[in-house]
């Protein structure tokens, strides 16, 4: 079981997370949606991947405004507990739970997405995009999760290519990444079926190696 957390909230978790999904033959759950939620990211999974139904739960707060979820949750006049969240049975199979944005967004007044991390306690595996700033954005967010003592499973850049910033920040922080996904022209079912093809069975070996 994994939680899914970007550097910040456009760094590609959803790709990041029907990619896993497939690869991992695993389960998915979006504990909190704001916004889209005609269209959320358990709908657009289950368009990329084909999955069956049953292999997604269902969001625990569905928020209607795209904010961060403390505030979404003001609009709706709800407030988002700790307590609200319970893993999902998964019959034994590998679950992915994808975050809201990046590792210290607001849920509450009082409390982040790495506190529901904490709560569900789950290894954290860390999308990171290439663009301006990005280093800068990967490595404060490895530090984190790092002084913080939660346990990072690994690294997955989403989307283009830059191998100075792969190497800075291993260099810096020791941690690698598991796989580097490319830029999709387009992201659907194709292109899901082509990242897992190409990098399904690296992602697993890499993911091994962090248990052993």
């Amino acid at each position: 079981m994994y939680f899914i957390s970007g550097i910040h909230t456009d760094a590609g978790k959803t790709v990041v997370s029907a990619f896993l999904q497939r690869a991992l033959d695993a389960d998915y759950w979006k504990p909190i949606q704001a916004g889209d939620l005609d269209f959320g990211d358990t709908d657009r999974v289950k368009a990329w991947t084909g999955t069956p139904a049953d292999r997604f739960h269902p969001v625990r707060h569905a928020l209607n405004t795209p904010a961060s979820p403390h505030y979404a949750a003001r609009i709706d006049g709800v407030e988002i507990r700790l307590d609200d969240f319970v893993l999902p049975e998964t019959n034994g199979r590998n679950l992915i739970v994808e975050g809201a944005g990046g590792l210290l967004v607001p849920i509450n007044e009082e409390e982040t997405i790495v506190d529901l991390v904490a709560k569900l306690d789950l290894p954290v595996i860390l999308v990171s995009r290439h663009y301006l700033g990005s280093i800068n954005h990967t490595l404060l967010s490895i530090d984190y999760l790092q002084r913080q003592g939660f346990q990072l499973a690994g690294l997955i850049y989403s989307g283009g290519d830059s191998p100075e910033t792969v190497r800075i920040v291993g260099e810096q922080t020791g941690v690698w990444p598991l796989v580097e996904l490319p830029e999709l022209e387009t992201v659907d079912a194709a292109g899901i079926d082509f990242l897992v093809a190409e990098f399904g069975a690296a992602l697993r070996a890499a993911l091994e190696k962090t248990k052993a």
